[in-house]
């Protein structure tokens, strides 16, 4: 693309000090979801502000990303569902260390992890899979998730046919919940939190988990503590 034909834009955001910071990771994710959530509903800017990105790697170590919903969110860290025989699952299953990202542009902010995933409780996934509508718990057992797909009809024929296996009667138990389909809950050592300033002075505040050292693969997840611990976290600012 020609120079001349590139768009740039200043970031008008307020970024974010040490004074403003929460004191745990937690609080501080918790303030900036609700604010996006807040701005989606008062703005046009923000349309899916639970969006998440999650990074894997294949079995050569070559990374692969992808964008899902936040299904569950707590002190345990950021959650989404798929399929187990997903390329994601897969990948997950191989290797459980992962990075993800929200991302407001339209705020200025973004906030990443890294860290390891860990299987949702089967209760929560439950709980959640009863939550959705009768036609996105059809669609989960039509799809073979990152599988080769023959044709448009073929996939809507398979719809038709689990349609009709489970019609929609109105309650949470219409749909059984398929035996691939997963919760996973990335239990992060380090959460950076990214506000965007002028002239690409932007601030990166990162919590890291004490012990976690060289990042991600440091901890194993059963160590990996609370995002609302504020003695398992020490705190520093990274160069924009």
């Amino acid at each position: 693309m020609p120079a001349e034909a590139v768009t740039r834009h200043d970031y008008t955001g307020d970024g974010l000090s040490e004074e403003d910071l929460a004191p745990t990771p937690w609080l501080q994710l918790e303030r900036w979801v609700a604010d996006a959530d807040a701005r989606a509903v008062d703005h046009d800017d923000v349309y899916e502000p639970r969006a998440i990105s999650v990074a894997t790697v294949d079995a050569h170590g070559v990374p692969n990303v992808r964008t899902v919903l936040l299904r569950f969110l707590d002190e345990r860290g950021p959650g989404f569902v798929s399929s187990s025989d997903s390329t994601k699952g897969m990948e997950i299953s191989a290797n459980p260390h992962v990075a993800a990202a929200l991302t407001w542009p339209a705020m200025f902010r973004a906030i990443r992890f890294r860290g390891t995933i860990e299987l949702v409780a089967a209760d929560e996934v439950e709980a959640y899979w009863a939550s959705r509508p009768w036609a996105s718990r059809i669609s989960a057992w039509a799809s073979h998730q990152s599988a080769p797909a023959n044709s448009r009809a073929q996939l809507e024929a398979d719809y038709d046919r689990y349609a009709a296996q489970f019609p929609d009667h109105g309650r949470p138990d219409d749909v059984p919940v398929p035996e691939t389909w997963k919760g996973y809950r990335v239990r992060a050592t380090e959460v950076e939190f990214w506000g965007g300033r002028s002239n690409r002075l932007h601030d990166r505040l990162v919590f890291t988990a004490v012990g976690a050292g060289g990042g991600a693969a440091a901890q194993d997840v059963a160590t990996v503590p609370s995002l609302d611990d504020a003695a398992a976290w020490t705190v520093h600012r990274r160069q924009p």
